[in-house]
This record gives C-alpha cells, sequence and structure tokens, in this order.
C-alpha cells in the first residue's frame, strides 16, 4: 500500500495529531553574509546597488561581476548598425578585431621598444600617400610624408599648423606683419575646422552655402584671398550632403591668377572613395596647389575609431621647427602630434584592411556602397522627397534629403525623425549650413554594413512614419516630439553638460562637442 507522506514543519511540534505550539510569527531572513561568489552574479550584494557614479568604491569586485554589471549598462546603448547618423564604422571581420586586441597594450608612440608597429605606420602612409599620387623619394625633400593621427581632427589641426607656420616665416622673411592670418573654406565645413581656428588664432574667410549650392564656388573663393592667406581648405565629401567640391578648378583658378595660395584637401570622408569610383578625378597630389590631405581610416578607410592621417606633398610643406626629436624613450626619434602616448591597434586594423581588401576589394565595398546609396536615392525620390546629395560617384555614399515644400503637412524633417527614432534609426535631421535660410534636411551614411536589404526595412520604416505622422494634428505632434526628445533621445535626458557651456547659454558654442562636468 502507497501511503502519501505530508512534510513536516519543523517549527512545529504535533502531539496527537494536533499543533503543539501556534504557528511562529513570520520574518525576514535575507542574506547579509559576505559574498561567496558560488551564486550567480544577479545574486551577489552589488546587483542590489547601483553602480557607482561619482566616487571611486572602497572595496573591489569580482572580474566577472564587473564585467556583467558594465556590460548590462552598456546594453541600453543604441545599436550601431542603426544609427545612419555617422560615417564612422561599425563593422571589422573578427581577424582584424582579433589582430586590434592583441596589440592594446602597445604604445604606438615607442618606436624603440615596437618597431614593428612603427614600420607598419610607415607602410600605412606610403600606400595611402601612393594612393593619392603623392610625389615619392626622400632626396632634396621631394618625396612626400606622412603620419598617423587619432582622427581627421588631429591630422587638420597638424595641418593648419603647417600652413599657418609656413606663411609666418615666408612673413618674416619679407619683413611684414603677421598677426592677422586668415585661412578661406565653407561655411559646410566640420567643426573641427571651427575649432583649429579658434584655438589657432587663425581668421575664418567663408564661402557661404546657398539654397541651390551646398559646396564652395571657386571663383568666389578664390576671389577671398590676400596677403593673410595661410591656405585653402576644400572638402572631398562636405558633411551636409557628401559632394565632392571643385579642387581641380580652385587650383586651375589660382595657376590663372599667378597665386601660390597652398591647399589642404579635406578627403575625411571621400578620401577612401573617389580613388576607387572615380578614379579619373582630380583632386589630390596630381594637382600644383595642392599641399597636404587629410583622410580618416575610422569612416570609409573601414577601420574602427579613432585613426586617421595627413600626408604632405613633402618635406617643404612641414617646417622642422613643427617636429620634436626625444630620445627619452629609448632612442632618437621625431614626433608631430598633439598627443604624446596612444594605442596602436587602430593603426594595425588600418594595415590589415590594407592588406586583406587590396584594391580590389575596397573598390568592390565602394562600388556596393554607391549602387545602395543609388537605390535609396531613387526609392526616396519615389515618395516625393527632394534629393540633395549626388549620385554615381559624384559625392560620398549617403543620401541627403528634405520634404517638398507644403503648406497642408503638419510635421518636418524633425518630426519624421523623431519618429524614426523610436523605431531604432538615427536619421539625424538638421538645418543646413549658414546663408540658406534655416533649410532643414535628413541625411542617411552608407556604410559598409548597411545592405540592401536593411536599406528596405529602413524605406518601409519612413513610409510608415509619414503615414502616421500625417494622421496627427500639429499639437499632437509637437507633444509627441516633446516626448521622444525627453525620454528617447541621450540629449535629452542629459544632465553631464556644465550650464556655462550648454548650448542654450552661448550660442557661440554651435557645434562644438560636449564638455563634461564633475558632480
Amino acid at each position: 500500500m502507497v501511503h502519501l507522506s505530508t512534510i513536516p514543519d519543523e517549527n512545529q511540534v504535533v502531539v496527537d495529531g494536533k499543533l503543539a505550539g501556534g504557528i511562529k510569527k513570520a520574518h525576514l531572513q535575507l542574506v547579509n553574509d559576505d559574498d561567496s561568489f558560488t551564486t550567480s552574479v544577479y545574486g551577489s550584494r552589488f546587483a542590489a546597488r547601483d553602480l557607482p557614479k561619482h566616487e571611486m568604491p572602497e572595496a573591489e569586485m569580482s572580474k566577472d561581476v564587473a564585467y556583467r554589471l558594465i556590460k548590462d549598462h552598456l546594453s541600453l546603448d543604441g545599436n550601431p548598425i542603426l544609427n545612419l547618423a555617422s560615417f564612422v564604422t561599425t563593422y571589422m571581420e573578427e581577424e582584424a578585431e582579433k589582430l586590434m586586441t592583441e596589440s592594446f597594450s602597445k604604445n604606438f608612440i615607442d618606436y624603440e621598444e615596437y618597431p614593428q608597429s612603427a614600420d607598419i605606420q610607415n607602410r600605412c602612409v606610403s600606400m595611402i600617400g601612393r594612393l593619392f599620387h603623392a610625389p615619392i623619394g626622400v632626396e632634396d625633400d621631394v618625396g612626400a610624408i606622412g603620419t598617423s593621427c587619432v582622427g581627421s581632427s588631429e591630422a587638420i589641426m597638424l595641418a593648419v599648423l603647417a600652413m599657418k607656420r609656413r606663411w609666418k616665416n615666408k612673413r618674416i622673411e619679407e619683413g611684414k606683419p603677421y598677426d592677422r592670418p586668415n585661412i578661406v573654406m565653407s561655411s559646410a565645413v566640420q567643426v573641427c575646422w571651427e575649432k583649429a581656428a579658434r584655438y589657432f588664432e587663425v581668421e575664418e574667410k567663408l564661402v557661404y552655402c546657398t539654397e541651390e549650392r551646398y559646396v564652395i564656388d571657386p571663383e568666389e573663393t578664390v576671389n577671398l584671398v590676400d596677403e593673410n592667406t595661410i591656405g585653402i581648405c576644400v572638402i572631398l565629401g562636405t558633411t551636409y550632403t557628401g559632394e565632392y567640391e571643385d579642387v581641380k578648378a580652385v587650383d586651375g583658378l589660382l595657376t590663372k591668377k599667378g597665386l601660390n595660395t597652398p591647399i589642404h584637401v579635406d578627403a575625411a570622408s571621400g578620401g577612401f572613395v573617389a580613388p576607387f569610383v572615380v578614379p579619373d578625378l582630380e583632386w589630390d597630389f596630381r594637382l600644383e596647389h595642392v599641399v597636404s590631405i587629410n583622410v580618416s581610416g575610422h569612416k570609409y578607410g573601414l577601420v574602427y575609431p579613432g585613426v586617421g592621417w595627413v600626408v604632405w606633398r613633402s618635406a617643404e610643406f612641414l617646417p622642422q621647427e613643427l617636429v620634436f626629436n626625444i630620445n627619452y624613450l629609448g632612442a632618437d626619434q621625431a614626433s608631430f602630434t598633439l598627443n604624446f602616448s596612444k594605442g596602436a591597434s587602430q593603426v594595425i586594423g588600418q594595415y590589415y584592411q590594407l592588406i586583406r581588401l587590396g584594391k580590389h576589394g575596397y573598390r568592390a565595398i565602394m562600388s556596393n556602397l554607391t549602387r545602395t546609396a543609388n537605390y535609396l536615392s531613387d526609392s526616396l525620390e519615389a515618395l516625393g522627397f527632394i534629393i540633395m546629395s549626388k549620385k554615381s560617384g559624384e559625392g560620398l555614399p549617403l543620401v541627403a534629403f528634405r520634404l517638398p515644400p507644403q503648406e497642408d503637412r503638419n510635421y518636418d524633417e524633425f518630426a519624421l525623425a523623431h519618429q524614426l527614432r523610436v523605431r531604432g534609426w538615427v536619421v539625424p535631421a538638421y538645418t543646413m549650413a549658414p546663408n540658406t535660410k534655416n533649410l532643414k534636411m535628413l541625411r542617411v551614411v552608407v556604410r559598409e554594413d548597411f545592405t540592401r536589404s536593411r536599406c528596405d526595412s529602413l524605406i518601409t520604416d519612413i513610409k510608415q512614419s509619414q503615414q502616421l505622422l500625417g494622421q496627427m494634428d500639429q499639437d499632437s505632434i509637437k507633444k509627441q516630439q516633446d516626448f521622444i526628445h525627453k525620454h528617447n533621445t541621450s540629449s535629452g535626458k542629459a544632465s553631464h553638460n556644465h550650464p556655462k557651456y550648454r548650448k542654450e547659454k552661448h550660442s557661440l558654442q554651435g557645434k562644438t562637442g560636449k564638455t563634461h562636468a564633475i558632480c
């Protein structure tokens, strides 16, 4: 016979089938012992506490707990592959990642300790210089020279310093004043140019965009040149619309007018695109007045951030007094950087991409990006958008577009961008460069991992977002925008900007980056 047994309560005594005492008063028994880490991360005391935010903790924690809690915290970041605002590379092969990881501990600046890493940089400079048709050779200051940088921002700073010092030296030789240097550039330059001008006290002479023209006018550009002009910046792929500015036309006008003004080409985005998509386009050292070029390895160079490159036509255009010679790392070495120590990983990642892909591989990738950008441009045009960017290799593989003028529409580009944000996409809405009557626009950057399939998904979401917004009145759209901005965007929730440097207090801050306040 099978008996069903009861499970006795050890706190109760049963006498003759009856409870001998009352039920004990219930009470909480919470673990207060030190962690033995035999439980999971989420059973540790750290999982029940806030992560440290302002003060370094007194005690340590287990490495697996620290890893998991930080990883969980970072999971609230957006998905990089859906961030269509950024030019920065979001995909590399596992082998490249492995090489870069293995080099994390290498301080690139220590050439004596890591000579192979230094040699790899030199190989990259040589390959990139040849890609830009740089003069070859080292005798009599004939050959091109270059260096790696943290990104194009540092590269541009170095190029501006070189142009300014070279101009200053010439003015001193001629016995002329050198207190009012200026640089000619588009009003659509990336913010690093404004930083360089402001930090190094160089006056900006801007060629303004118009409602119909989003790049410099070569004639207007050259007309702004005077005896105090240290150089001209020409952009191979503007931030706003991706269009290539006409370097050859500017070079030709300088020659025609007998001016010896140097040109720096900001090829941050286009330097790894144009040579493969439109190889016959003359924008580089094939032109007489181009003295320096920068390019971002972490954009279409296909490397994770941050690495950039700057190349000068010859040593003549990099004054000797800007280069420092040091020996306290074990050997004599020349240094021309704004910072000193930096990791070797990104340089090694660039070398991997250059030899792994070769010219054919880069050409194949850039061709696919161009095809995808053309497809997206045609699709958006079919939806009624006005396309502001160029197609078929006349600019970067991106699509800049805006809504057509329509009085009865209750939403604008910003409302559409916010609606796409709810669906996971980061498609930036912004106003065009100054003097374009606050022309609103959106931009999608086509990167290596933006496939045709993902492009179709974006087009579908744009259609559905437009349909939803079209059914809403103006007040509802504004309320929704305010809610999304406050709760779904990091800028809406940001509290780390010091009040002194917030844009609403000082409009001069413009497009500059965030300044962290110590809480």
